[in-house]
């Protein structure tokens, strides 16, 4: 574990560290595109944040190579070469894109042949474990397929999400959090060394994402762009495809004791089915949203639009933060949700502790305005924009009559000496 925290850090401190001098480079190299009608930010914002990414994933594999137990990743296993071959080739095109606008049809492309370089070096699925049938051993063909498709599929959901300032990046962390806990759990729990790659890939795309949210976070100073976008889309998939297709269900010696027990005890080996989706639930759920809603206008699937998910929890009325920490609620919930009905999955409890924190969720939703007032005493442990000034309660507790006997003549009346711009002593009573 300790290996695997060393790994994190230093891949979120090189990501931190060049996240600036890139941004600095990216207004020298004009990649500050013009304000479109979809965008949120009200400012050109400089791009290419996933050079400082893609350096900070090649500083974690530098690092991880070089350590005593984690350098056993790279001499059993050709994974760590086939993300960082693939890894390349999607960052040189998001770079590109980030700066010349490169079509749709072309990144779809590049993002298949990225996914087919990583295929060819052996990062794919072998086998597939499915309820009530058993391990399923797929043919070249259908291993490669299947893995295009869910690299495909989880690019571009992460790339749709990416509309407000640390979404995102904060999004992916959080999935790659709770498929750091599930791969090191099979890894450890059961001695399966087959595991290690992945809980590798999650705890460096950790790194990634939490060395560059410091500069996205609202008002962002840097956006990833595609090259940061596409990059850790793929890393993430790679994680998954590497813990459900290379782990061997049966090496668990799950199938002991009664058949009820062993669907119970199953579980944990059908959740890589689900892992990957559920990390990916909301940015799936709004690229499908997408491609119908632009479908049924008529537009290209690929067209932008301001009809995503963070763009109505905008129009509904929620702040940009609140927006964004909303969404991050909702993937934590689902990814660790998930996690933990992998751990035990007859536990009741956990059942309600989703529908509990779901119902939590709702009621956020449905107060986009709602402002806590807490009393005098408390106003200390509140943050500031929550605090109640002290000259604002003594207006609101003190006579009509002082108030006005307070005001000075002409303040707020366009009939005043000089109108609205009097000059001289204004009032400290704020208006009610």
């Amino acid at each position: 574990m300790r290996e695997y925290l060393l790994t994190l850090c230093i891949t979120a401190a090189v990501t931190y560290l060049l996240t600036g001098p890139v941004r600095k480079f990216a207004i020298v190299a004009g990649a500050m595109p013009e304000i479109r009608a979809r965008d949120v930010h009200r400012e050109p914002t400089p791009r290419l944040g996933g050079i400082a990414m893609f350096f900070g994933l090649c500083a974690g594999l530098l690092v991880a190579d070089h350590l005593t137990n984690l350098n056993e990743v790279f001499e059993k296993s050709n994974e760590p070469r086939a993300l960082l071959s693939g890894a390349a080739l999607i960052w040189l095109i998001g770079v590109l894109d980030d700066k010349f606008e490169i079509d749709a049809l072309i990144k779809l492309g590049a993002q298949m042949i990225a996914a087919g370089v990583m295929v060819v070096q052996g990062l794919t699925i072998l086998w597939l474990p499915i309820p009530f049938v058993g391990t399923v051993a797929l043919t070249q063909w259908q291993g490669t397929l299947l893995t295009v498709a869910l690299v495909v599929i989880t690019i571009n959901a992460v790339n749709f999400v990416d509309g407000l300032d640390g979404l995102a990046a904060g999004m992916v962390c959080i999935a790659a959090a709770a498929f750091f806990m599930y791969a090191y759990r099979i890894w450890y729990s059961y001695g399966i060394e087959a595991a290690a790659p992945a809980t590798l890939f999650s705890a460096i795309l950790m790194g990634m994402c939490l060395g560059f949210l410091p500069h996205n976070m609202h008002p962002a100073r840097i956006f990833m762009g595609d090259s940061g976008s596409m990059l850790i889309g793929l890393i993430l998939a790679a994680g998954a495809i590497s813990i459900t297709g290379q782990v061997d269900p049966d090496a668990m010696k799950l199938y002991v004791g009664s058949e009820r027990n062993a669907v119970h005890q199953m579980v944990p080996v059908y959740i890589p089915l689900l892992m990957p989706l559920t990390i990916i639930a909301i940015p799936a759920a709004d690229l499908i949203l997408a491609i119908v809603r632009r479908t049924w206008k008529g537009q290209s699937p690929f067209a932008a639009d301001r009809g995503h998910l963070h763009h109505r929890l905008l129009e509904v009325g929620h702040s940009h933060s609140r927006a964004v920490l909303i969404m991050y609620f909702w993937s934590a919930l689902i990814g660790f949700g998930a996690l933990a009905y992998s751990v035990n999955s007859a536990s009741m409890w956990i059942v309600l502790g989703v529908a509990a924190l779901s119902a939590v969720g709702l009621v956020l939703l449905l107060l986009p305005r709602f402002t806590p007032r807490a009393p005098l005493w408390a106003q200390s442990f509140l943050p500031p924009r929550y605090r109640r000034r002290k000259a604002m309660v003594a207006a609101a507790s003190a006579p009509a009559e002082e108030t006005q006997e307070r005001t000075p003549v002409g303040a707020g009346v366009a009939g005043g000496v000089n109108g609205a711009t009097a000059l001289g002593d204004r009032t400290r009573v704020p208006r009610r």
